[in-house]
């Protein structure tokens, strides 16, 4: 490191973001970027720790002490070069990951953590600013063909190394534009989507076709026998979207509504407000919290999402309902210690814009008048998690809600039409089941993702997406015998 003594004596800064009270009132990005010198301040703090538990958090293995030393040298344009070697996408990891690699850093034991994902944010926004990021399509074709449905991280990940590794790659996505949920789930404040609409661009610039509108194996999609005829590989790369649900008196009301139904609308509509007209009208009873109390059930980052979404619309209030206890105030639970990751944190980009959180607390039932919900009906609880709660005696309450959304996960992909029509083996959970090899128990079908493991992180689906792209083009290197 260039200055091994710099963590005693240069403190972390608070990452820079748009004022709360002012962000509200528009749906642009909020964080912003620490000026130069600030950050190369910053990436000294990265020590001579021996064993870089950052690295090891970090499901892409990211290069972290390599660039932040980069960035403390101020060789930015090596930075970004050892950021690109293990992410295709690090504008996105940079804004939306939560960072398991700041909590494994061993800073973080008796400390504040190197701010990494502001350092790697500001790489690769420094990249794109000085044209260092250019297309780079690969100098020769296999003459291989791998078909990739679904164009969400794990999708855009898998199609991006495969293209590079020569082979010709169509991504389907049933959408009418790619994205995933990056583009449907994450708000415009956390995500712009320019941001995913250059990096689409110069994927395609590299040969990358993406075909939209495209729903594989639906009643109007790409049949999946005419695929697998038409390419040599098939990657699965669908997400985990089937939405937990929640079985309460009162959940057939209407105002009640899983949370990426909300969101798939407000993105939409977000996105008609800057005029793409690629972007169809959403689709069914139109979700609005503007005047409305508004419930959030569930306390992870799609129940922030609609929080910051339904404040945006200018909502009566906004409460998120979380069973987790209240964090302890140094921000982690006795049972999830260092390195691991905290499983809530202090407040969030959504709570500091005016929310309401309230920790240990049980939604037992939804209370309704002429068909539609009023008010929830609740309780306090005790227990580290919703699988050990125990209720608090007394602690009954009823709150005002006639608008409630369900964001407590998800599990397991969708199984109609593509995943039936491919009659590919499941695990216990429902998800499709491929090992190490990352191939299902149809030869030449792989898949990789959430659709693979289950819900998971931004950074986990462009690490599983590089990783079957690597098994595929291994497969198709061995020579039969």
């Amino acid at each position: 490191m260039g200055d091994p003594s710099a963590f005693l004596r240069i403190h972390r800064v608070p990452s820079p973001e748009r004022d709360p009270a002012e962000r509200v009132r528009d749906h642009r990005e909020i964080y912003e970027v620490l000026p130069v010198p600030e950050l190369r301040e910053q990436g000294a703090r990265c020590m001579d720790c021996g064993v870089p538990f950052c690295h090891d958090a970090c499901p892409l293995n990211n290069l972290i002490p390599d660039w932040n030393d980069l960035v403390h040298r101020d060789d930015w344009q090596r930075a970004i070069v050892q950021l690109h070697a293990t992410n295709d996408f690090p504008e996105f990891t940079g804004l939306i990951c939560p960072a398991p690699c700041e909590s494994a850093c061993v800073l973080a034991i008796d400390d504040d953590p190197v701010m990494i994902k502001q350092i790697e944010y500001a790489i690769v926004d420094r990249a794109w600013k000085e044209g260092w990021i250019a297309p780079s399509p690969p100098e020769a074709r296999t003459g291989r063909r791998v078909a990739v449905v679904g164009s969400g991280p794990a999708g855009l990940a898998a199609a991006a190394q495969l293209n590079k590794a020569g082979h010709s790659v169509v991504v389907f996505e049933r959408d009418e534009t790619a994205g995933g949920l990056l583009r449907f789930g994450v708000p415009d404040a956390k995500l712009e989507k320019w941001i995913i609409d250059r990096r689409l661009d110069l994927m395609a610039a590299e040969g990358v076709e993406i075909r939209c509108g495209a729903d594989v194996g639906g009643p109007s999609g790409p049949a999946v026998e005419d695929l697998r005829a038409e390419f040599d590989a098939l990657v699965l790369a669908t997400g985990s979207r089937v939405a937990r649900d929640v079985a309460l008196a009162g959940r057939e009301l209407d105002g009640v509504h899983l949370a990426m139904d909300y969101l798939y609308q407000r993105n939409r509509w977000v996105a008609a407000q800057d005029g793409q007209p690629s972007v169809a009208p959403a689709p069914g009873e139109e979700i609005t919290a503007a005047g409305r109390n508004v419930v959030v059930i569930g306390g992870g980052d799609t129940g922030m999402d609609c929080v910051s979404s339904a404040t945006r619309e200018g909502a009566a209030s906004v409460s998120i309902f979380d069973v987790y206890p209240e964090v302890p105030q140094g921000g982690r639970y006795p049972d999830s210690p260092w390195p691991e990751h905290p499983r809530r944190t202090l407040t969030t980009y959504a709570l500091d814009e005016g929310a309401v959180r309230e920790f240990g607390t049980e939604v037992l039932s939804l209370t309704g008048q002429d068909g539609r919900v009023v008010a929830i009906e609740g309780r306090k609880v005790s227990g580290t998690s919703s699988r050990n709660l125990e209720p608090v005696e007394g602690s009954e309450f009823t709150a005002p809600a006639d608008l409630v959304f369900v964001a407590i996960g998800f599990s397991h992909p969708e199984h109609a039409g593509l995943v039936e029509a491919l009659g590919v083996d499941l695990d216990a959970r429902g998800n499709v089941r491929a090992g190490a090899s990352f191939e299902t128990s149809v030869e030449g079908v792989y898949a990789c993702g959430d659709a693979r493991r289950g819900q998971s992180l931004v950074v986990t689906a462009i690490a599983e997406g590089r990783r079957c792209a690597a098994a595929v083009d291994r497969a198709f290197a061995v020579v039969p015998t």
